[in-house]
């Protein structure tokens, strides 16, 4: 029997458990993520045997991230299936990369049919490129964080005293671009709030620059997995050259040193994320799938 409910912070240890046990670099395998971004598609959570599921639905479709954890896979899709038919609906499976792949053409065989999730690949960099911006490929980088000297800033890591200040720049951001007309934005709000409620509980770390001692730009992520450093949430005034430059770089070499990897999760489809993501040279794109299981 599977018991789907919404997730809360008393989920974290449990969760957390299986999630390290999977070690995946995929920015849906984070329990900060799954607790502040709930509402974005109304998702639900259960745990089976050793495995974490976690579910959103529409009027076709029940769809399951590729679930962390160990145990057998086989028995796992056999009662997500079951579970899917139950309510009359299709079963999808979404966030499927090389490692899932594989263990679901083992079950699937040629019944499998996978596609690709462009918009939701992740964008993985070496952490020492995004730290130290060496040779060619950072010259333009170089030349954006060249700009902020004429700027008097600073950046410090986020402590709870900034929190108020940095709910007032997030507002202002969001009231700029009218987001109270998209449903994403509503959600971030509530994303940042659920951030700034459980930051020590969830491990996680930020970084704030002021300007004029003014915050201008913040930025929150986590350790993810073994080896990658997961950058969540990312606002900077865009009026000032060169401070998404500077936030960016200066949080690397905070949150970062001594990983291997910085995943700066995806694009979503956005032409101008894509191309600022581009920018930054990334080592590879973290690819994942999407299929639609046979009963």
């Amino acid at each position: 029997m599977l018991n789907f409910r919404e997730i809360n912070i008393n989920d974290r240890d449990w969760i957390n458990k299986l999630l390290t046990k999977s070690d995946f670099m995929g920015c849906e395998y984070s329990f900060a993520n799954n607790l502040a971004w709930r509402r974005l598609n109304d998702s639900l959570i259960c745990r089976y045997k050793d495995f974490y599921i976690i579910k959103s639905e529409d009027e076709e479709y029940e769809s399951f991230t590729f679930p962390a954890g160990t145990g057998d896979y086989k028995d796992l899709f056999s009662t997500l299936s079951a579970f899917a038919k139950s309510e009359g609906k299709k079963i999808m499976i979404t966030g499927i990369t090389d490692y899932g792949i594989n263990i679901l053409k083992n079950i699937y065989g040629e019944n499998l049919i996978l596609k690709k999730s462009d918009d939701y690949c992740d964008y993985i960099y070496l952490a020492d490129d995004l730290i130290n911006l060496k040779g060619k490929k950072f010259h333009n980088k170089r030349n954006h964080l060249a700009k902020m000297k004429h700027c008097n800033w600073e950046f410090h890591p986020m402590a709870e005293e900034d929190f108020e200040a940095c709910t007032t720049f997030s507002a202002m951001t969001y009231n700029s671009k009218n987001g109270y007309d998209d449903h994403s934005a509503i959600v971030e709000q509530y994303a940042i709030h659920t951030y700034f409620s459980y930051f020590k509980e969830l491990e996680l770390k930020g970084g704030v620059i002021t300007v004029d001692n003014e915050v201008k730009a913040f930025t929150i992520g986590e350790k993810l997995n073994s080896n990658t450093f997961c950058v969540h949430i990312e606002k900077a005034d865009p009026s000032i050259n060169g401070l998404y430059a500077a936030i960016n770089n200066e949080f690397a070499r905070y949150a970062a040193t001594g990983l291997k990897y910085i995943n700066r999760e995806e694009d979503l489809g956005i032409e101008g994320l894509r191309k600022a993501k581009r920018s930054y040279n990334p080592i590879f794109m973290l690819e994942k799938y999407t299929a639609v299981l046979p009963f």
